[in-house]
Formats: C-alpha cells, structure tokens, sequence
C-alpha cells in the first residue's frame, strides 16, 4: 500500500522548470495530485531543520477534511500524527487565500488529548448521528 502512495506522489512530481526537482528527491518538491473530491491539488513539500511541511492549495477554494487526510497519507505514515496549526494572529503569514498547512516536528512527540477528549469511542458516523437526532429530540 505504502508502494502505491508513494508512486502516486512522485507521478505527481514537477520535474521540469523552475520548481523542479528530481524523482526520487523524498517530500520535498512541488506536486500536483487528483485529489478526492474531483479538484487537482498543488502541493508544496519541504523538510526543514526540526520539522517537515507541506502546503495544500486548490485554485478556488481551501482543501477540505477528504484533501488534507489524502495529503497526509501521501506524506507521513498513517499512524504518524501531524498538526494544523492556528498561531497568534499576529504571526500569521498568508501568501494564498486558499492554502493550509501540515507539520510534523521530528524532534518532538506531538502531545495528543485523549480519544475520549474528541468524542464516543467506537461509534462511527452512522451510529452517532442516530445517538444525535436522539438527543435533540429530547431537547
């Protein structure tokens, strides 16, 4: 599976220009990948001193949730946990209005909440919208 993901990456790759870089060249690159909602993602990648980045961006609107878990499973394993980050306002740098973010710091474990933190354990999506509907009717 991981041969697949990372095939997909790499044919994905910009090899000529001026954002080129070689196959074979890891996470760094620039990139330009189907997502899974029908839009083409460019994807900006870097490996910098204590942390690995990438961009998302699409053309007319920000990445959502099916993009950006695509991106990371491209990237990263999928037991790795990588953050968005939202910094103080004041250190914000927005060169793209429809751009976000992923990092992975490598010096660091990335300190998690709970599960239960997030929400019911075990139940998915089908279940928890019943228990939901349940809820508000009582209200």
């Amino acid at each position: 599976m991981r041969k697949q993901i990372v095939e997909r990456l790499e044919a994905g790759r910009v090899r000529d220009g001026r954002f080129a870089t070689a196959p074979g060249s890891g996470p760094s690159g620039l990139f330009f990948v189907q997502g899974p909602c029908g839009c083409q993602l460019k994807i900006i990648g870097f490996v910098r001193p204590g942390w690995e980045h990438v961009s998302v961006s699409t053309p007319r609107r920000s990445p959502n949730w099916d993009e950006m878990c695509l991106v990371k499973d491209l990237f990263w394993d999928q037991e790795e946990c990588v953050i968005q980050l939202h910094p103080p306002r004041s250190q914000y740098v927005n060169n793209s209005r429809y751009c976000l973010h992923l990092w992975r710091p490598t010096r660091q474990v990335i300190p998690m909440p709970p599960a239960a933190f997030v929400g019911i354990v075990g139940l998915g999506p089908s279940d928890a919208a019943i228990l939901f509907a349940q809820i508000s009717a009582v209200s």
